[in-house]
């Protein structure tokens, strides 16, 4: 029998991580995502990974960055696999020790994550077990050995040896997949969101006038429906909380500690509001900014029969996978109408949104105030606690900047010439906006059409109707200013610590004729 060759070794390292990874999954079926020690370890990387890189990362990728990282771990798991397999012997099971070692890492970053117990270990210590087995099996099978006298060619061995390899692969490629897909049908609670029924705001929110929406331009529409609102989280895999189990609890510094469940609410008043929200992370000109219509208990009800203290600054909310956002108290209770969202645009919330509650703050950038899959609310004070972007170099407290983004033309659109409408958004939320101007190449500033103020929690359409009349290249510019009279500067500045700053500026051509 012929001795399997380097390739051979590491295809066979390879099969045994696949194996591993496979079994596991199967394994975590009735464990669901908590027990899932790929995410655990992506989770783990997110946690490490440095302020600038995360932030990198959100505005190369946006929605995209958890499919990324997820790509990203398989091939790291695929490398040191193949490298474990090509030092793998009979006598020296090297690629077994690095396969073991990998579960003790893994089985760590499991016990890491929030609510984590030892039984969720169980599928990573299985799938080990599983993996170590098979790269010793096909080390002893198909690892050297002295040809029999009567051997005829290497041939046949090596098809045997290629099918069972493969035939391994391809076991554990298909068991993560159906364990995968298994899992998160089993655990989904998408059913749960279909049965619930809204409650009936008792102070809706007022009708949105036809005149928000400028005329004669392709704007986002005033308000974004519910599956093309941005999405920025850290949740690799999106926390399955159904209504039945969710409590918040609410505690620190107050004189009353409390844990509601969602008939404990009844008793508190349900509004509805229409607020824009917007990350950090968007960059001048930048898409990560929403408008929804949102229901739920004002968040200042619930602090208020709990008795705040007077000296607790801070509320730290947290997360069901354990993200943490630290608010302050003041916008909590002065009045802006801070949500504990359950609904959004007339449904129970989206479950990528943070069903079956979240926090909705106008006025703050998301990551202190739009907590998902909130269970927790700590008063305490900045100077005791940080939450999780500040950790990484962000800015405590985060109001929302004065920007504006043009939409119409796109950059390098190629315009025909005669008249033309461009247009875009501007927000300032709780100042509102006052005014649009907008800039042709190096002309002077002229003023920009808008669309009726809903109110100064969300953003504002403008429109600016122009004669394409000289062709070749030109640029727009567009700068807002707020109801506080503050034009937004034209300085820029990237996200980090609280927010980004400038004028966006897009360039297009008009054609000859």
């Amino acid at each position: 029998m012929a001795a399997a060759t380097s390739n051979e070794r590491m295809i066979a390292g390879v099969a045994a991580a696949a194996v591993s990874l496979g079994v596991a999954a199967l394994a975590g079926i009735p464990f669901g995502a908590r027990a899932d020690a790929r995410a655990a370890i992506g989770s783990v990387i997110v946690d490490l990974t440095p302020g600038p890189v995360k932030e990198w990362a959100i505005q190369t990728l946006g929605s995209l960055d958890k499919i990324f990282l997820a790509i990203v771990v398989l091939v790291v798991i695929a490398t040191i696999a193949a490298l474990a397999g090509s030092f793998e012997s009979k006598r020296r099971p090297v690629g077994s020790a690095v396969i073991a070692a990998a579960g003790i890492l893994g089985c760590a970053a499991v016990l890491s994550r929030q609510g984590a117990t030892l039984p969720d270990t169980i599928p990573t210590v299985t799938g080990t077990v599983c993996g170590v087995a098979t790269l010793r099996f096909l080390t002893r099978r198909f690892g050297p050995k002295e040809p029999a006298a009567d051997d005829d060619g290497d041939e046949p061995d090596a098809r045997r040896r290629a099918l069972v390899v493969y035939g391994l692969l391809g076991f554990g490629v298909v068991s993560g997949v159906v364990g995968a897909v298994v899992s998160r049908l089993v655990h989904s609670v998408a059913a749960d969101r279909n049965a619930v029924t809204l409650p009936t705001p008792r102070v809706p929110a007022a009708p949105i006038p036809a005149d928000v929406q400028p005329k004669g331009v392709a704007l986002p529409s005033f308000i974004t429906a519910s599956g093309d609102f941005y999405r920025v989280d850290t949740a690799l895999s999106v926390p399955q909380l159904s209504h039945g189990d969710w409590r918040l609890r609410i505690h620190g510094m107050v004189d009353r500690e409390a844990t509601y469940s969602f008939a404990d609410l009844a008793r508190f008043e349900v509004i509805e509001i229409v607020t824009t929200l917007t990350c950090v992370s968007n960059p001048v000109g930048g898409k990560l900014i929403s408008t929804g219509v949102w229901t739920g208990y004002r968040v200042a009800d619930l602090l208020a029969a709990a008795g705040v203290h007077v000296n607790a600054d801070m509320v730290l909310s947290t997360s069901i996978d354990g993200f943490t956002a630290g608010t302050p108290v003041q916008a909590l209770t002065d009045g802006r109408d801070a949500l504990l969202a359950v609904g959004l645009n007339g449904q129970p919330l989206p479950v990528e949104h943070g069903y079956p509650a979240r926090l909705v703050v106008p006025g703050l950038y998301g990551y202190v105030s739009a907590t998902k899959w909130v269970v927790d609310l700590e008063l305490t004070r900045f100077d005791k606690a940080k939450a999780y972007w500040t950790r990484f170099g962000w800015a405590a407290q985060a109001p929302i900047k004065t920007e504006s983004r043009i939409d119409v033309p796109t950059d390098g659109q190629k315009l025909a010439r005669g008249a033309v409408v461009f247009g875009g958004v501007a927000w300032a939320q709780n100042r509102g906006v006052r005014a649009v101007e907008v800039r042709i190449d190096e002309d002077g500033w002229q003023p920009a059409e808008l669309g009726a103020s809903y109110s100064n929690a969300t953003w504002r359409l403008w429109s600016f109707p122009w004669q394409a009349n000289t062709p070749g290249n030109h640029s727009i510019t567009v700068r807002a200013t707020d109801n506080s009279g503050a034009t937004q500067t034209a300085d820029q500045v990237g996200s980090i610590p609280d927010g980004a700053t400038g004028w966006h500026t897009v360039n297009f051509t008009v054609a000859e004729n």
